[in-house]
């Protein structure tokens, strides 16, 4: 009798697990209509999205119209831009994340970075997202681009580029994380 009570009691105790588990899944292009901003992309995002109505409205444009910095794409390359997980924090209500974000993918696009080192997160007006997944990256304005090496932020380009270029700030960033390596080494 003892065995089997130690088995009902496992049972339950993985199926628990497992269900805890399913109500853990991260929902992906979550789109709300809101009252004031029409429809809004909230939380974990993909690219895809920013490519349908109405959001490609102002991404396709800015996206195509936007002239790369072809020196600073190669640098980019070079400094390996692509080995860097980066999180976008970015509003679709908000006029500087549609300047900005469709040069930003238009970069990754330049420099090959794989979209499994990208994570999109669409936040509302008070900069939040639905689960909170903005939370411990300290968000004041959008967009915000954060760069992480090793799951450590090494840099971020908040509201526009300081440069004037986003691909020079991201170069900035990379030049500034690998001379600090090098330091290390000596």
């Amino acid at each position: 009798m003892k065995n089997f009570t130690k088995i009902i009691f496992t049972a339950s105790t993985l199926f628990f697990a497992l269900q805890s588990c399913e109500s853990q899944k991260i929902v992906v292009n979550r789109e709300v209509e809101t009252t004031n901003d029409g429809k809004m992309l909230l939380g974990h995002q993909t690219k895809d999205q920013l490519l349908k109505e109405p959001y490609s409205e102002w991404y396709v444009k800015e996206h195509d119209e936007y002239g790369l910095d072809q020196k600073t794409i190669a640098e980019l390359k070079k400094e390996k831009l692509n080995s860097y997980n980066i999180t976008l924090v970015m509003g679709t209500w908000c006029e500087d994340s549609h300047r900005e974000v469709p040069r930003f993918f238009k970069i990754l696009e330049a420099v090959g970075h794989p979209e499994s080192k990208l994570t999109m997160i669409a936040v509302n007006r008070k900069k939040e997202a639905p689960n909170g997944e903005e939370g411990p990256l300290n968000i004041q304005r959008v967009p915000t681009i954060i760069v992480q090496k090793y799951g450590k932020e090494i840099g971020r380009i908040i509201e526009s580029p300081s440069t004037g270029y986003l691909e020079r700030d991201l170069l900035e960033i990379l030049k500034k994380d690998n001379s600090s390596l090098k330091d290390l080494i000596k």
